[in-house]
C-alpha cells in the first residue's frame, strides 16, 4: 500500500513540475524517434544538463508494445518499489490454495497444506524398484527411509540448481512425480517462498510460472513476453529483466506431460528473440532448447509417462528429479497442518497408522488430502473419531474419482473404458505376480498408457539398451485394479472368475495357497459395499455386477470350518480384515456369532489387526469368547480394542509393559461379569494402580487367573490383595510379582505372592528374592550357577476354607521370617553360605504347624572345614540347596543333583 502511495504522488509532483515549465524550456527537450525498419541503438546525450527525466522508449520491428520502458529518475528507490510491489502481489496469489472439493471464494492457506517431500535424483535398479511396490506398512517406510540418502542423492528445494560434484549448476532441471504427487504444490511453493525472500533470493531476480494446462487453450502466436505478461503494471519490469539478466531468471514449466502442442515438430517461422510472435509449440519449443534466453533456468515438472519425450526436447545441461511421495515423518506433519488441531490431528494420524496398506499408500499426497479430509467431515458430523476411519477400499475409491476428475483431461478413450482395459491389465499381471511390465504388454491392454494417470513409466537399462517398463504407484493399487476387474465382468463371468479365485486360495488342510490373492479378495468385498460401490457408480456409468452374496456365503464357510481348526492364523487374521472391507454390520454380527470362540492366542497382533479386531467387536452386542493370549498387546493396542474388549462374555488378555497411566484403559476394557483370565508382563504398577484393577476384578462373574507384576509390594498393597482374597471367587491362581528391581523396590515386603486353587485345597504362596548383591530379582532360579547365598524365602499354606485362613497372623510370620532373613543375609551369612547356625534359627523360627518354609541358597557339603567366603561359592563342594521346614521337621534337597537328574532324564527321553 505504501509502494502505490509512493507512485501516486511522484506521478503528481511529475504532472505540476511539467506544467510549470516555459515554453523556451520545451523547446529544449530533446526526442529521438527510428522510422520503421531502422532502428536506434544507443543514444548519446551529450553538453546537456539533465535535470529531469530521459525517457527513452524501444520500438522493435514486429512488435506493437514496448520493449522498456527505462527511467533514469532522479530517486532511484521508485524502482525497488516496483519490485517490491509485485512480489507482494505473486505471494498474494500463491499464499494461498483451492482444495479439488473447494466451493466458489474457499482458500486454505500453502503452509496448511504442504509439507516436505522426499526427492531423489538417482533412477532406481528393478530391484530397488520391485520393492518399493511391493513392501508395506513399517517396511515400506524402512525403504522410503533408505532412499532419503546421500546413496540416492535425496535433495529438497533449495538445492535443486546447486552445482553437482562432476560439474556446474544444471540449467534445467526434470521435476517427476506420480498423479497427486506434490508436484504442482512444489512449483506453488517455490512461487511463494521467492515471492516472500525466503528461497533463492540470491539466485533468481524473477521467477516465472507457466501452467501447461492453460497453455493448450492459449490462440494465436505468442512471443515469449506475451508468455510471461503478468500484468500490464510489471510488463516493463519483466521485460527488462529477461534482456538484461536472462541468468537470473528462473521458469517454471509445471505439468509438461499435459501439454498437447507438438513440440517436436519445427516452427515454420521460429522465434529469434524476447517480442518475436510465432506458434506457441514454437516459441516454447525455442524456450525449452535454448534457443531463446539459453542463459535461463527452468525447472519443469511432469509424469513419469512423458519424461522421456521431455529429455529429448530439454537443453542440457540437465538434472533428474523424482518426488518419491512423503516419508512417515512427511505423513504425520500433514496431519498436523491440515487439522490445526494437535488432538484431532493425532487421532487421525494413530488412525491411519494402524491401517497398514492406508498407511502405505499415504505416501501420496493426495490420499493424505483425501484420508485427512473424511476425518474431518465426519468430525463434522458428529462421528465418534475413535471408530476410526472408512475402509481402505472407500479411501481408494475416492483416489480413483479424484484423478479422473482432475488429472485425466484430454483422454483419448473414455474413462469407464479406460478402467476396465485397465482392470483387465491388474488382473492378468496379478495372476502371474508381476508387478513390473512391458511396453508391449500395455500397450496390448491400454491405448495411449502414456495418458493413464495411474501408471508409472520408467527406463531400466537392460546390457546396452535402455528398456521402457510401466507398473502401477504400488501393489496395493494394482490389487484393487484387480479387484474392480471382477466387479465390471458380466454376471456369470463374475461369478465364475470369482469362484475360480476362492478356489485358488482355499489350500486342502490348515493353510491357504495363493496368499498374494488374499487382499484382491478384501479389495473385492470392499467393493461389495452398497455406499462405496455408488460413490464410484454415481461417477463413472459402470455395471457392477452383485457378488456380494457370493462373498459372503463362503467366509461363513470358513468361519464354521476355523471352529474345528482347519485353517491356520493367517486366515483368522484374513477373516477379520475381510470383515472389516465389507463393513456391512448386521453380516458381521451374524459372522463373529458363527465364530463362537475367537481364538487369537500366540498370534502376534499388528496395530492394523488390532483396528479391524475392535470394529469386528463394536458391531456385536457381546462376544462368546475372546483369546488374546500371548498376542503381542501394548498399552497402545490395549487402548485402541478397549471398548470392543468390554462386550466379551468370557476373555482371556495379556498385556506387557503397562504404567500407571494406562490402567484407565484396563479397568475400562475389562469391564465386568466376564469369565476372565489376566495376565499382565513387563508391568510397573503402584499401589493405587493396583487397587483399582483388582477393584476391576471384583466386578467380574469368576475370576480364573490373574498374574500382575507390580513397582512394589507394600504394607496397604498387601492389605487390598487380602480383601481381594477373601471376597472374589477364584477360579485358578491369583498371583502379584515385582517387575524389575527399582530403588522403591528394596523397601517392598515380599517380592511374589500368589493363590493357587486345586481341587482339594487352597495354596498360598510368598517369596522373598534376592541377588547376590542384594537387590529383588522375580526370575525362576533354574541355573545353579548363577546366584551364590541366600536367593529365596518363601512360605506356603494349604488350606480347605479361605474363610478360616487368619490372613493378618499369616503375613505377620512372613514378614517377621522376612526381618529374619534380613539378618541372617547382613550377619551369619554375609560371607555367602547357608551356615548350620543359619539352618538352626530358621528351624526355630517356624511355630505354625501349617506353614511350610522354604529356603533356597548355597551350602557347603564338606564334613569338616566347610567354606564360608563368598568367594570360595564356585567351589564344587557348595551346592545349591532347598532347605524346607514343616511341622516341626527339615528336609534339605540339593538342587544341582536334582537339576543334573532332570536334564538327564530330558536328554536320554
Amino acid at each position: 500500500m505504501e509502494s502505490s502511495n509512493h507512485e501516486e504522488n511522484h506521478d503528481s509532483n511529475r504532472k505540476r513540475s511539467t506544467s510549470s515549465v516555459s515554453d523556451d524550456e520545451q523547446a529544449k527537450r530533446v526526442k529521438y524517434s527510428a522510422s520503421s525498419g531502422s532502428h536506434i541503438s544507443a543514444p548519446v546525450l551529450s553538453h546537456n544538463d539533465v535535470q529531469r527525466d530521459v525517457n527513452i522508449t524501444n520500438y522493435y520491428y514486429g512488435t506493437s508494445f514496448p520493449l522498456a520502458n527505462v527511467e533514469a529518475r532522479a530517486n532511484s528507490s521508485d524502482q525497488s518499489d516496483i519490485i517490491h510491489d509485485y512480489r507482494k502481489l505473486i505471494h498474494s496469489e500463491y499464499a494461498t490454495v483451492q482444495e479439488y472439493n473447494s466451493l466458489p471464494g474457499e482458500d486454505v492457506k500453502l503452509s496448511d497444506r504442504y509439507s516436505e517431500l522426499l526427492i531423489v535424483q538417482r533412477h532406481r535398479e528393478q530391484n530397488e524398484r520391485e520393492k518399493e511396490i511391493r513392501s508395506r506398512g513399517v517396511s515400506f517406510q524402512q525403504v522410503l527411509s533408505s532412499r532419503a540418502s546421500e546413496a540416492y542423492s535425496s535433495t529438497s528445494v533449495e538445492e535443486l540448481f546447486n552445482p553437482n560434484s562432476h560439474g556446474p549448476s544444471p540449467k534445467a532441471v526434470i521435476l517427476q512425480g506420480n498423479p497427486g504427487s506434490g508436484k504442482s504444490f512444489t512449483v506453488k511453493k517455490i512461487m511463494c517462498d521467492w515471492a516472500s525472500g525466503t528461497l533463492y533470493m540470491d539466485r533468481f531476480d524473477l521467477v516465472v510460472h507457466l501452467r501447461c494446462k492453460e497453455l493448450n487453450h492459449v490462440v494465436g502466436n505468442k512471443s515469449v513476453v506475451e508468455l510471461v505478461n503478468h500484468s500490464p503494471k510489471y510488463l516493463s519490469l519483466i521485460s527488462r529483466m529477461l534482456h538484461d539478466s536472462p541468468d537470473r531468471v528462473l521458469f517454471l514449466i509445471d505439468g509438461f506431460d499435459e501439454l498437447k502442442l507438438p513440440l517436436e515438430e519445427a516452427a515454420t517461422f521460429p522465434p529469434s528473440d524476447l517480442v518475436t510472435p510465432a506458434t506457441l509449440h514454437g516459441t516454447l519449443s525455442a524456450l525449452l532448447r535454448g534457443r531463446i534466453l539459453p542463459k535461463c533456468f527452468l525447472l519443469v515438472t511432469t509424469r513419469s509417462t512423458a519424461l522421456d519425450r521431455l529429455s529429448r526436447l530439454l537443453r542440457g545441461p540437465q538434472r533428474f528429479t523424482e518426488i518419491l511421495g512423503f516419508s512417515e515423518k512427511g505423513v504425520e506433519m500433514y496431519f498436523q497442518r491440515f487439522f490445526n488441531d494437535k488432538r484431532l490431528s493425532q487421532v487421525a494420524y494413530d488412525s491411519v497408522r494402524a491401517n497398514e496398506t492406508l498407511f502405505t499408500a499415504c505416501f501420496i499426497p493426495v490420499i493424505c488430502w483425501i484420508v485427512c479430509t473424511v476425518f474431518r467431515e465426519q468430525f463434522k458430523d458428529g462421528v465418534d473419531m475413535t471408530r476410526g476411519l472408512e475402509t481402505t477400499t472407500s479411501i481408494f475409491v475416492y483416489f480413483v474419482v479424484t484423478l479422473l476428475d482432475h488429472h485425466c483431461q484430454g483422454l483419448n478413450v473414455s474413462p469407464p473404458d479406460m478402467l476396465k482395459n485397465l482392470s483387465e491389465l491388474a488382473e492378468k499381471e496379478t495372476l502371474k505376480q508381476h508387478v513390473l511390465f512391458d511396453e508391449k504388454s500395455v500397450s496390448e491392454a491400454v491405448s495411449d498408457p502414456t495418458s493413464v494417470p495411474f501408471l508409472c513409466k520408467f527406463p531400466l537399462k537392460r546390457k546396452i539398451r535402455v528398456q521402457m517398463m510401466f507398473s502401477f504407484m504400488h501393489l496395493s493399487f494394482q490389487e484393487f485394479f484387480t479387484a474392480l476387474c471382477y466387479t465390471l465382468m458380466d454376471m456369470d463371468q463374475a461369478h465364475r472368475k470369482v469362484n475360480d479365485l476362492i478356489g485358488s486360495v482355499q489350500g486342502d488342510q490348515q493353510d491357504m495357497k495363493n496368499t498374494h490373492l488374499l487382499p484382491v479378495i478384501q479389495f473385492l468385498l470392499g467393493l461389495s459395499n452398497e455406499e462405496v460401490r455408488s460413490s464410484l457408480t454415481e461417477t463413472l456409468p459402470l455395471s457392477v455386477s452383485p457378488i456380494r452374496g457370493l462373498l459372503e456365503e463362503w467366509l461363513l464357510k470358513v468361519i464354521k470350518e476355523m471352529r474345528d481348526s482347519r485353517w491356520g492364523d493367517d486366515m483368522k487374521l484374513f477373516i477379520l480384515h475381510s470383515l472389516y472391507e465389507l463393513n456391512e454390520e448386521h453380516f458381521v454380527r451374524k459372522a463373529m456369532e458363527t465364530w463362537e470362540r475367537v481364538d487369537l492366542a500366540f498370534i502376534p497382533l499388528k496395530k492394523t489387526d488390532c483396528w479391524v479386531l475392535r470394529y469386528c467387536l463394536l458391531c456385536c452386542e457381546r462376544i462368546k469368547s475372546l483369546c488374546l493370549n500371548c498376542c503381542n498387546i501394548s498399552a497402545q493396542k490395549l487402548q485402541m480394542l478397549a471398548p470392543g474388549l468390554q462386550n466379551c462374555e468370557e476373555l482371556e488378555l495379556h498385556v506387557h509393559n503397562l504404567s500407571d497411566a494406562d490402567t484407565t484403559d484396563l479397568t475400562s476394557a475389562l469391564g465386568e461379569g466376564k469369565i476372565l483370565d489376566l495376565r499382565l508382563d513387563h508391568s510397573s504398577l503402584s499401589c493405587e494402580s493396583l487397587q483399582l484393577v483388582l477393584h476391576a476384578l471384583t466386578k467380574q462373574k469368576q475370576v480364573r487367573t490373574v498374574d500382575l507384576q507390580v513397582s512394589t509390594i507394600m504394607s496397604d498393597a498387601i492389605a487390598k490383595i487380602v480383601d481381594f482374597i477373601q471376597t472374589t471367587s477364584i477360579g485358578d491362581q491369583v498371583c502379584i510379582e515385582l517387575n524389575e528391581p527399582t530403588e522403591e523396590s528394596g523397601d517392598s515386603l515380599c517380592s511374589f505372592l500368589s493363590v493357587e486353587k486345586d481341587s482339594e485345597s487352597l495354596i498360598l504362596s510368598v517369596k522373598h528374592r534376592r541377588t547376590p548383591d542384594g537387590t529383588f530379582d522375580h526370575s525362576e532360579i533354574f541355573n545353579p550357577q548363577i546366584k551364590p547365598s541366600l536367593s529365596e524365602i518363601s512360605i506356603t499354606m494349604a488350606q480347605m476354607k479361605t474363610p478360616s485362613i487368619n490372613w493378618i497372623d499369616y503375613f505377620n510370620k512372613f514378614f517377621a521370617l522376612k526381618d529374619l532373613t534380613e539378618r541372617l543375609y547382613a550377619g551369619l551369612i554375609g560371607n555367602g553360605m547357608l551356615s548350620d547356625e543359619a539352618v538352626r534359627l530358621l528351624h526355630e523360627s517356624q511355630m505354625v504347624p501349617e506353614f511350610t518354609l522354604v529356603v533356597i541358597g548355597k551350602r557347603c557339603h564338606k564334613a569338616t572345614e566347610r567354606c564360608n567366603n563368598n568367594s570360595q561359592w564356585s567351589l564344587s563342594c557348595n551346592h545349591r540347596v532347598q532347605l524346607q521346614f514343616q511341622s516341626g521337621s527339615f528336609t534339605e534337597e540339593d538342587l544341582e543333583i536334582s537339576y543334573l537328574e532332570e536334564d538327564f532324564s530330558h536328554g536320554a527321553t
